[in-house]
Order: C-alpha cells, then sequence, then structure tokens
C-alpha cells in the first residue's frame, strides 16, 4: 500500500469532476465541500499533482459529469438521491458558469476528455476504459471530487477491471470529514493498492515513472 510502482507509459492521472459547481467560491457545491477542502489544501494539491503528471510526461484524463439540462431525467422511473438532487440545483448546468472547468483544471492540449457520466461512475455509458486500454494504461491515480462518490465508485470499478488503483488523500474532498474517512480508512483499503497523500504520489512519480 505504500511502496507502488508507476510505470512510465502505462500510468494516468484521472480527474473527476473539475468543474466551478465544485472548485469555485460561488459553485453551488462549493459551501458544502469548502470545509473539507480547505483542511487538506485541495486546490494546491491538485495543482502539484497536475504538474507533476505533466512534468513526467503522464497523459491526463478529464473524467466530467453529465452537464445538466432542465429536461433530464424526464420519464426516468429510478433517480438516485445524488441525481434527483443534481437536477434539482442543474448543477453543472450546461451553458452555465458553474457548468465550466475551473480555471487550471481543466483539460489541456493533449489530454483526454472522457465522455460525461450520469451518476457516479465514470465507466457507466462512458468511453473511459476503452480510452485507457487503447492508450496502454495499467495503473490510474484518481483525484478530483467527491471522495466518496464519484471518486470512490469509479476508482472500486476500475480495480475491478484489473487496474492499479491509487486514492490521493488530500487532492479530494467530501462534504464532512466522516465521509473523507469512510473514503480513505473504511471502504478504500479494501481495493484500492495505494491510497497515499499527494507528497507521497510526488515522489513516487519522481522517481519511478521514468523507469
Amino acid at each position: 500500500m505504500t511502496d507502488p510502482h508507476y510505470p512510465k507509459g502505462k500510468t494516468a492521472l484521472l480527474c473527476i469532476d473539475p468543474y466551478n459547481d465544485f472548485l469555485a467560491e460561488g459553485g453551488k457545491m462549493w459551501p458544502a465541500l469548502k470545509e473539507v477542502a480547505t483542511s487538506v489544501d485541495l486546490h494546491a494539491n491538485l495543482a502539484k499533482v497536475r504538474t507533476t503528471a505533466r512534468e513526467a510526461g503522464m497523459p491526463i484524463f478529464i473524467l466530467p459529469h453529465h452537464r445538466h439540462h432542465s429536461t433530464d431525467f424526464e420519464g426516468w422511473a429510478h433517480l438516485t438521491p445524488s441525481q434527483a438532487s443534481a437536477h434539482k440545483y442543474q448543477l453543472f448546468a450546461e451553458g452555465s458558469w458553474g457548468g465550466e472547468f475551473y480555471e487550471g483544471f481543466g483539460p489541456e492540449t493533449g489530454d483526454i476528455i472522457i465522455r460525461e457520466h450520469w451518476g457516479a461512475f465514470s465507466f457507466a455509458n462512458t468511453d473511459l476504459d476503452v480510452q485507457l486500454r487503447q492508450h496502454g494504461i495499467t495503473h490510474v491515480i484518481f483525484v478530483g471530487l467527491i471522495a466518496n462518490t464519484c471518486i470512490e465508485t469509479s476508482a472500486r470499478f476500475a480495480a475491478e477491471l484489473g487496474y492499479h488503483v491509487t486514492l490521493v488523500r488530500d487532492a479530494t474532498a467530501a462534504m464532512s470529514a466522516e465521509a473523507m474517512h469512510a473514503a480513505h480508512e473504511v471502504n478504500g483499503p479494501t481495493y484500492a493498492q495505494a491510497i497515499l497523500t499527494t507528497a507521497e504520489v510526488i515522489e513516487n512519480l519522481d522517481s519511478e515513472v521514468t523507469v
């Protein structure tokens, strides 16, 4: 769990939902995330791990949530509570500032943008798995939002598909300290090969990604 190896050309950084509604002052979800995000220095750590990945030549995949429209979910039989809430508040609404990528954390030239996911699961009804496999990726490092929903759901399934999974404790956030604890101390150890801090990820990438 503490000494992962990240092979060059086979490791990717997966950044989930880097939207203004999550990360920016004035974002619809920022008030609920702010306390935990501030406590782990989320923005600084996201910037550090992204910069390190780019300098190492590691591909970065952007895994965006569906941008909501007012007519979404019409006729749906079984919305999840999260989908119902997101629809009510039009989280990441199409054409809105909140649905834009947070400055500095959105896609840059060469990044791979995966099709939008409708729930917490970045693999469901998207091209994530085929894109990872076509790029020869075997090791995935998850960052972004939210620790106990989209990241946990996506990372857990990545492990089921046979990928080596790393969670980054302080490059994510949740709406409570209890949710962060559950994501990294209770649930994460049942499926993730590594659960590291940003500093530990950077140390490992600096020393091993060139191997």
